[in-house]
């Protein structure tokens, strides 16, 4: 279920990474390979013949269509450091934060004679670890992109636009729409 807060994860998992995935195409086929154990598996997962996998995996092929080059990136990026993934993510939900950085159009329920027109705003913002634990537990367990903006948009709502309860008291209901561009750090 991949969403526009999914692929931002995703981003910033990648440049924890402390070293390169393998660079040459017999490197990334023997890396899935590892990974997945068969070629029927390897193959499922980059929707080619086995004998196709065979192929790449002894050199005999070195140059599949752009479409299998992507997808086979695709897969070794999103199988490659899962431990300095998840320290970085526990790191995150436990002291550090996560930083988010978007282009959107945030809505907002506000008390009568204030607007509360929607308009596009580029803000970045630290979101507190508990917000992080939050993300992070919600993509576990297959949170939809929407529930996962509705956690954005709260921790927008209590850091950014009522300053930890300091002000804009009356906004109650903060949304997360239109969204230009999403990137997350931590």
């Amino acid at each position: 279920m991949a969403g526009e807060i999914d692929d931002a994860i995703e981003r910033a998992d990648r440049e924890s990474f402390t070293r390169e995935p393998p660079k040459t195409l017999q490197g990334r086929i023997n890396f899935l390979m590892k990974q997945l154990k068969t070629t029927k598996a390897v193959a499922q997962e980059l929707g080619v013949s086995q004998r196709s996998v065979e192929r790449y995996r002894k050199g005999e092929r070195k140059h599949p269509p752009q479409h299998i080059v992507d997808k086979i990136d695709a897969a070794v990026r999103s199988r490659w450091q899962p431990l300095v993934r998840r320290r970085r993510r526990k790191q995150a939900a436990a002291t550090g934060g996560i930083t988010v950085e978007t282009r959107a159009r945030f809505g907002y329920t506000a008390p009568v004679g204030t607007t509360d027109d929607g308009r596009f705003r580029r803000l970045t913002v630290r979101l507190p670890p508990a917000y992080a634990r939050r993300l992070f537990d919600a993509r576990e367990s297959g949170a939809s992109d929407q529930e996962m903006r509705a956690i954005i948009a709260e921790g927008f709502k209590n850091v950014y636009f009522q300053d930890d309860g300091s002000r804009a008291l009356g906004l109650s209901d903060v949304t997360l729409n239109d969204i230009d561009y999403l990137d997350l750090d931590y």
